[in-house]
């Protein structure tokens, strides 16, 4: 018998990067754009009458939430809740604490016992008398290598050899779950996590190494029927030409620029034993535009700002928008930029970010050691990219996850996620 499953991760509710505050609700007006989001998957969930809801992992940006956003993150699955629809909610990365012995930041639906609600914080596996429909879902949160290893198994091993054993215990326990499991009925695997051959958004961490990567034979055993992920913000299904489906949602807004060109959204899914069909139902979310312009080979009679303008979209259609432009200018030109008329041009969009950068020439020629030696780490990336003939579009995305390696050796927090 076939269940409707409604699948999302990665909500973060308590982002607060950009804008101002809503004077109705005293909330931050980019928070107001996820809990809409939200509102939109829950009040889908209540009109399809979904059998299931999985969420993915990570409720909040913040670790240790603010008790608003914890309220009104409470509010919306309590609607759940009231409907009677069984909702899991697995652990994410940050939703689990710095310090051990802490609870984590959804704890409380497990404390107060809040009817149809599951708080999946262990590898375990909900049969269908817990959870009242025909289904099964056996669930990996984001769990500290600590709570699967204790420190004289890890005395002496390499990070890596650890994450290899950590793989290792959490194929194990899955396994197990599975041959225990009911065969004949639809089996769902939920997991925070990165997986094989994912690729990534702007939640990048997994590129320093510091983390567990699922084997992509784990995730698409035939004994599953659909594999609901979380951690990435990129929507993606790394199983297109096969059964299950392995699917990340993404988050249901975007994070920031890196994320600018996703579209953002959910998963509705009728999952059967052995055949899974599902949708990605995009969302409407707050539009990022996100503007890059070289002014280097400006013409002597060229005006700059006319340039720049038309790089620019109309102002009507930056309505609303979270809006970046990066120049990039040698000296001379920088008096013949109007900062105001950009703003101005801009004055109907939501958030504008003027990001300009003079362009020395010097620093392109390798032999100006002065010059090379005056720039910091981020800055020298920069340049490399260009130098190297890099696609901007590519360019851009490197360059963050370049910047945000770099920020994390400097300040010392080379496994913060």
């Amino acid at each position: 018998m076939a269940i409707r499953l409604l699948h999302f991760a990665d909500a973060h509710i308590d982002m607060v990067n950009y804008g101002r505050h809503d004077p109705e609700t005293a909330l931050p007006v980019r928070v107001v754009d996820f809990l809409k989001s939200l509102d939109a998957i829950v009040e889908r969930a209540l009109a399809e009458s979904v059998d299931l809801v999985i969420f993915a992992g990570d409720a909040y940006k913040d670790r240790n939430p603010h008790p608003t956003f914890q309220r009104e993150w409470g509010k919306r699955m309590m609607r759940l809740s009231r409907a009677g629809i069984p909702t899991i909610l697995l652990v994410g990365n940050h939703d689990v604490p710095a310090a051990s012995g802490r609870a984590h930041a959804i704890a409380e639906f497990s404390t107060l016992e809040v009817p149809h609600i599951f708080v999946a914080d262990r590898i375990r596996c909900y049969d269908a008398r817990q959870l009242g429909i025909p289904a099964q879902v056996i669930t990996i949160p984001w769990v500290p290598r600590s709570r699967l290893m204790t420190r004289q198994e890890m005395a002496g091993k390499s990070l890596t050899e650890v994450l290899l054993r950590i793989e290792e215990k959490v194929t194990g326990a899955v396994q197990q779950l599975l041959e225990q499991a009911d065969p004949s009925l639809p089996t769902i695997l939920t997991a925070h996590a990165s997986v094989q051959g994912a690729v990534y958004g702007s939640e990048r961490q997994v590129m320093l190494g510091h983390e567990l990567v699922l084997s992509g034979g784990l995730v698409t055993d035939p004994r599953l029927d659909y594999v609901a992920l979380g951690h990435i913000h990129k929507h993606q299904n790394l199983n297109p030409q096969g059964h299950p489906p392995v699917v990340y949602p993404g988050s249901i807004e975007r994070i920031d620029f890196s994320e600018a060109r996703e579209t953002k959204g959910f998963v509705l899914a009728t999952v059967d034993r052995g055949k899974t069909q599902w949708e990605f139902v995009p969302l409407q979310t707050r539009p990022f535009v996100d503007r890059y312009l070289s002014l280097e080979g400006l013409e002597k009679g060229d005006d700059p700002m006319e340039v720049i303008l038309a790089h620019l979209p109309a102002p009507e259609a930056l309505e609303g928008a979270i809006v970046r432009l990066v120049l990039e200018y040698p000296p001379e030109v920088e008096p013949r930029i109007d900062d105001a008329a950009l703003y101005r041009h801009a004055r109907l969009a939501f958030d504008f970010h003027l990001v300009k950068r003079r362009v020395q020439r010097a620093r392109a020629r390798l032999g100006d050691i002065a010059a090379v030696e005056s720039l910091s780490p981020v800055e020298l990336l920069e340049r490399y990219w260009r130098a190297a003939g890099t696609d901007p579009e590519e360019a851009a995305v490197l360059q963050e996850m370049g910047a945000e390696i770099i920020r994390a050796v400097e300040a010392g927090e080379g496994n913060e996620g």
